[in-house]
């Protein structure tokens, strides 16, 4: 799933960017109101994360920005600011949830998990499940026919945007959009070779091929051939 940082202060930036990294999140970071908006209207993104205190504008126009441009996934708005009258404001200009500093990084992963699954087709559960395929986005484990399943992370954001959108051919431009960040080339061989090394885990091994080939368009997870 790829995550959207708004926030100027360049060390809260990097320590959200490495810790929704480590555990699978593709991240871009923006600095200014200005620039998310550019990044949003480039690129699609999962979820954003957004501060309130920007140098260009408030966060809370920046939400407003988003909405009015047509972004309707969620937004997740941290700041320091913690009165209800903030946090009304903060939901009245188009945020879905809003945190307030200091915060717990665990936290954070929590509320981010939560809007996921509010806003995803595939349900509300922290595990997804398809055929005979299941995936814990909170123990980040993978099981099939009762048999664990090792994925590295980035493997494990590859199945777990696969099992977000089962049965829906996704092409490779969609596909690098939502599990790799900015400076990916969609062009390039990753995303087939990730395909295939997923497949070694995930079909492989069991009988009934679950992720397929969809000639001139990209890949499927369908239980049918």
């Amino acid at each position: 799933m790829r995550v959207l940082v708004v926030e100027d202060q360049e060390k809260m930036s990097s320590f959200l960017k490495r810790g929704l990294n480590e555990v699978g999140y593709a991240v871009d970071v923006a600095e200014t109101g200005q620039s998310a908006e550019s990044l949003v209207s480039e690129n699609e993104y999962d979820l954003i994360v957004l501060d309130v205190m920007l140098p260009d504008q408030n966060g809370m126009d920046t939400a407003r920005h988003l909405r009015r441009d047509g972004y309707h996934g969620p937004i997740l708005m941290v700041t320091a600011l913690s009165t209800t009258k903030d946090k009304v404001h903060g939901l009245d200009a188009g945020a879905d949830d809003y945190l307030t500093k200091p915060y717990s990084f665990d936290e954070l992963l929590a509320r981010v998990r939560a809007l996921l699954r509010r806003n995803s087709p595939s349900g509300t559960a922290s595990v997804l499940r398809y055929a005979d395929l299941e995936l814990d986005l909170i123990q980040r484990k993978a099981r099939r026919q009762n048999k664990d399943i090792s994925l590295t992370q980035k493997e494990f954001s590859l199945l777990e945007y696969f099992m977000r959108n089962p049965e829906r051919p996704l092409g490779r431009v969609s596909i690098a959009e939502h599990v790799w960040d900015i400076h990916f080339d969609s062009e390039s061989n990753v995303i087939d070779v990730y395909i295939n090394m997923l497949r070694k885990k995930v079909d492989a091994p069991f009988q009934g091929k679950l992720i397929h080939t969809v000639v001139g368009v990209g890949y499927v997870l369908n239980e049918k051939a």
